[in-house]
């Protein structure tokens, strides 16, 4: 019996397992905390506008997945895992405390008559506890608009020196914004896509090679490591969201820079029980110089500055980065795998390799839709939704532990679901799975506007229609993301499998960034960093949101309709292994994990 085999510390697994399950829980719990209240943080603290804010959380999530390309080459062909995933682990420490240095805020000044005064909130996110204010020099007062927005009424205008309408035509308004603090928001975030970059797929690669090929443990062992991801999911979206409302961003942001810092100490105090895994390949290779006394590990690290200054430039700038560079970029990977495909393959392997080049490209409409969840309908959540539960105002970001809250419940069921419809030859094949996910994607969305509407032009949604969106939308993950994965790999031949599952990253990050730009599409008008007119927000989402739903019931509509043809590309009937039914054994993860 191997060594590997024998060690049967963690729950009949090896002990390496359980530091790889807690450094990817606290890294998980640090990304998905500080993801849960970006934007919200940018609308409210730094009063970007709601479109600027959506195209820099997009830029920012598509960023991630890109990096980890180049942080998996310079991992598998230099560093080897450990040295890669100890650096962007440090790489994520500093740049997630550095989100807790928020200084002071930008203003909004407002100016009427001569006068001017500061518009602001008198709390973090909305709801009853949360009101528009304007502040003068010798007081403050409550303001609201009328529907349609075109006047303003001051609560209590003795005490602001101010009429107690005022037309909005009146008044002018400009943001004052503090650029150290907005340098280290920048930096801050690059700092993160960097370190993601780093560690998120070279941990993974560790955890393979705790088994041998044959090791029957091989499958449950990473199950039991991304049930870790969607736990540090669960309880970010829970203790960073409540904290960085209730009490102050930089205790959220700062609560998530801890869980990494213990990401961190747990791996490189666990070292020992990796037995020498995860080192360089060649690690004389490292000491060779490259430039004067830059010797290749040093150049390594250099990359990894590098990553961070393109990063900061990109986020910086987002809005500027025309939708034509993500498409043209897309459409020129595609050509390249479908032209090496051609070239390099024949027969079986070409056949296989066409059908994962689909499921590459059939999960962007899922993800565009999915990944609402940390842009635009966090913030629709947490202006347009009664969040009151159980009497209980609930911060909005702590709605997104409900997707890893229904795969804890759900992955199991949808993984006994499919062995028991296998053993009676009723398993749907992975393409008919693929669509119907994309088409629950869509009805998540239908579910959602249909709650709008119930409740009247400007009225708040109810909710529970915020919980059925999350469920049908994770139900709908469940069909893509591990299927699809699975199925990627066993589809594409053993020699590019690498190079197959970066362009699976790299649509994933495409497929971010297209969710921005949808989601820079319900931007709506607004003053402090609050809406000014709900019914015309309320009715720009449900616009939005309708059309995003048709569209991804229509592309599902083609994808089943072309799910034969898919699924005889597969071949799987000459397969080694089946690649139907994988959701039980392969990654139940939340999106973006």
């Amino acid at each position: 019996m191997s060594e590997a085999k024998a060690d049967t510390s963690f729950f009949g697994h090896p002990k390496g397992l359980a530091i790889l399950f807690f450094t990817e829980m606290w890294e998980r719990f640090s990304y998905y905390g500080m993801r849960g209240l970006l934007i919200i943080y940018l609308t409210q603290h730094f009063l970007f506008s709601d479109e600027r804010s959506a195209v820099m959380y997009g830029a920012y999530t598509a960023l991630v997945y890109i990096m980890t390309i180049i942080g998996g080459n310079l991992a598998d062909r230099y560093l080897g895992q450990r040295k890669a995933v100890t650096f962007g682990a440090i790489l994520l420490v500093l740049g997630h405390f550095g989100m807790a240095f928020e200084g002071e805020g930008s203003k909004e000044i407002l100016t009427y008559q001569g006068g001017e005064y500061q518009v602001t909130l008198d709390g973090r996110g909305s709801g009853s506890n949360v009101n528009q204010i304007i502040v003068s020099e010798s007081g403050s007062s409550i303001i609201s608009f009328n529907d349609g927005a075109t006047q303003m009424m001051v609560e209590s205008p003795d005490a602001v020196g101010l009429p107690a309408v005022i037309n909005v035509a009146d008044y002018t308004t400009r943001i004052e914004r503090e650029p150290f603090y907005m340098n280290v928001l920048y930096l801050s975030l690059a700092l993160i896509i960097a370190g993601v970059g780093y560690l998120k797929a070279n941990i993974s690669t560790i955890v393979g090679s705790l088994y041998n090929l044959k090791d029957v443990r091989r499958d449950s062992g990473f199950t039991i490591f991304y049930m870790g991801i969607n736990l540090g999911s669960f309880l970010s979206s829970i203790f960073c969201g409540y904290l960085g409302i209730a009490y102050g961003w930089k205790y959220g942001f700062g609560l998530a820079g801890i869980g990494m810092l213990l990401g961190l100490l747990v791996f490189l105090g666990g070292q020992k029980w990796l037995g020498g895994r995860a080192e360089p390949p060649n690690p004389e290779k490292l000491k060779q110089s490259v430039l004067g006394p830059i010797n290749v590990e040093f150049a390594c690290y250099l990359t990894g500055l590098l990553m961070i200054g393109a990063a900061m430039l990109l986020v910086m700038n987002a809005e500027l980065i025309p939708d034509t560079f993500a498409l043209g970029l897309g459409i020129a990977v595609f050509l390249g795998l479908v032209g090496y495909s051609i070239v390099k393959l024949r027969g079986v392997e070409r056949s296989r390799m066409f059908a994962a080049i689909y499921f590459v490209l059939a999960q962007i409409p899922f993800w565009a839709l999915f990944e609402q969840a940390g842009s635009s309908l966090n913030l629709f959540t947490d202006r347009l939704v009664d969040k009151n539960v159980f009497g209980w105002e609930v911060p909005a970001p702590i709605f997104q532990s409900l997707n890893a809250g229904f795969i804890f419940i759900f992955a199991p069921i949808i993984a006994w679901l499919w062995i028991a419809l296998a053993k009676r030859k009723m398993e749907p094949s992975t393409p008919v799975k693929f669509a119907f996910g994309v088409a629950l994607a869509g009805l998540g969305f239908l579910a959602l506007v249909g709650g709008m509407k119930a409740s009247g032009a400007s009225g708040m949604t109810a909710v529970y229609f915020v919980f059925l969106i999350y469920w049908i939308h994770t139900m709908g993950e469940l069909l893509v993301s591990p299927v699809g994965l699975s199925a990627v790999t066993k589809m594409a031949p053993a020699r590019v499998v690498g190079l197959t599952m970066g362009a699976w990253f790299l649509y994933s990050g495409l497929s971010n960034y297209l969710a921005g730009v949808i989601a820079r599409t319900t931007g709506a008008e607004t003053i402090g960093g609050q809406l000014t007119d709900i019914a015309a927000a309320k009715a720009g989402y449900a616009e939005v949101y309708t059309n995003v739903a048709y569209v991804a019931l229509g592309i599902a509509a083609v994808m089943l309709l072309i799910s034969p043809i898919i699924k005889a590309l597969m071949q799987t009937k000459t397969l080694g292994d089946d690649v139907e039914g994988q959701v039980g054994k392969d990654r139940l993860e939340p999106a973006g994990a």
